[in-house]
């Protein structure tokens, strides 16, 4: 498979990062001590940020993380604004900044305001313990947004701002992302169309040895719901040519098929929540149902609701080919029907992301802080970056490092922040030269 031989190819130049690494030239020496001067700072604007419940219900308070990151960047010398969003979506809106220049590359940069801490949460302040830091979206993603402030302002420090084009766009709701997803990602596509390369800052993952590691790929996240009728009738007849089989078994035939005949890398497909009887009921906003019946009646209805998630367009098109026709194979007396809802693309592991990776390992590796390998496109969910990854070379996990993402207690390494924005800045600097 093309994508197997390219993430091989990917690993490789992850890995030879730090073999090929070359001394920092004087202005990125000065770019890195800059970034070091003001990690203190950073950590107070981090808490600063955190200590505001913003959970993406919270229009309010997600407004106010983007007032304080909008304060930063328009001392920057960026153009700033906030993109509303039509009030029937029930989304706070997003925070864009901009520069534009006619030097090197053009590059857009990704974070969210938004955590799934809501406002009836347990408010989780600021908690530092030595080399740890705890509070509400502290790595998810507060800690990111941080890294990306912390690294345009080293650049603008050193005057290396000047004459580029940069746009920043953080999200209001990547947590919870806003219907139809043509207007809540619009003006992020379109800043995408407009750029040569985006930067998203999700958290970064540490491989099995604790090195830091690039997301070059991530899976889709697609739903689907299956349908299934049979005959209502008296239990005794069931398997018979009059009654068939009804509708559990059907359902159940479906999903096993499913199990043994789709399975494959990179695609999962996991029924989470199943219906079944005589009747049954089922509300799409609270994701909650009922059903009805007895143990002498053969089932009439059942109902499930999936998930399915896959690493290319291709890979997607034909599972659900796959899964249209398992369904279509209905035992004596039922029927069924499956429907597929997208939401985040997937983004391949293209060489163009793989180059991307290559330029920021060796930054890190320049900078000191070790070369940086891929992770497995497998090991994580969905985020923004996917939305833009179809139309810019793109590279995702450059945020900071912790543990318990959208728990109670999570935390992160509060090194992290000053790493990232060292790694950030280095390569910022070489992307726009």
């Amino acid at each position: 498979m093309r994508i197997s031989r390219l993430f091989v190819s990917l690993l490789a130049a992850g890995l030879m990062g730090g073999a090929a690494a070359q001394s920092l030239s004087p202005e990125e020496e000065r770019i890195v001590a800059l970034v070091k001067a003001n990690s203190g700072q950073a950590l107070v604007l981090l808490e600063k940020a955190v200590n505001i419940n913003s959970g993406t219900m919270n229009h309010n308070g997600v407004r106010e993380v983007g007032k304080v990151f909008r304060a930063e960047l328009d001392q920057l010398g960026f153009k700033t604004q906030w993109i509303d969003m039509p009030k029937k979506m029930q989304r706070a809106g997003h925070l864009v900044a901009t520069r534009e220049g006619k030097q090197g590359k053009r590059v857009l940069m990704i974070g969210h305001l938004d955590t799934v801490f809501e406002a009836n949460s347990p408010m989780q302040k600021w908690q530092r313990q030595g080399e740890r830091a705890s509070g509400q979206g502290v790595n998810d993603m507060k800690g990111g947004d941080v890294i990306i402030i912390e690294a345009l302002r080293a650049l603008h420090a050193a005057g290396a701002l000047d004459n580029t084009t940069i746009s920043v766009i953080f999200t209001g709701d990547e947590e919870n992302a806003g219907d139809p997803k043509e207007v809540s990602r619009r003006e992020m596509i379109n800043l995408a169309k407009r750029s040569d390369v985006a930067l998203a800052f999700e958290a970064t993952e540490l491989d099995k040895n604790g090195k830091a590691t690039g997301t070059v790929g991530r899976r889709s996240s697609t739903s689907w719901k299956l349908e299934v009728t049979g005959k209502q009738g008296h239990s005794s007849g069931i398997f018979n040519a009059h009654a068939g089989y009804g509708a559990v078994y059907e359902t159940a035939r479906i999903l096993d098929a499913f199990r043994q005949q789709l399975q494959e890398p990179n695609l999962t497909f996991s029924p989470g929540l199943i219906l079944g009887g005589t009747e049954v009921t089922y509300e799409g906003a609270a994701a909650k149902g009922t059903a009805f019946g007895k143990s002498n009646v053969i089932a009439k209805s059942a109902l499930v609701k999936g998930d399915l998630r896959f690493l290319t367009p291709e890979q997607g098109e034909q599972a659900r080919t796959r899964m249209r026709s398992i369904v279509a194979q209905s035992l004596p007396g039922t029927s069924a029907e499956i429907r597929f809802e997208d939401g985040y693309p997937p983004m391949a592991p293209t060489e163009g992301n793989l180059k991307v990776l290559e330029m920021y390992s060796k930054a890190s590796a320049d900078a000191g802080l070790g070369p940086i390998a891929a992770l497995p496109p497998g090991l994580r969910g969905a985020g923004d970056v996917q939305f833009v990854a179809p139309h810019v070379d793109s590279l995702d996990g450059l945020g900071a490092t912790g543990k318990g993402a959208h728990a109670p207690g999570e935390d992160l390494d509060v090194r992290s922040i000053e790493y990232g924005a060292i790694r950030t800045a280095v390569l910022l600097y070489r992307l726009t030269r």
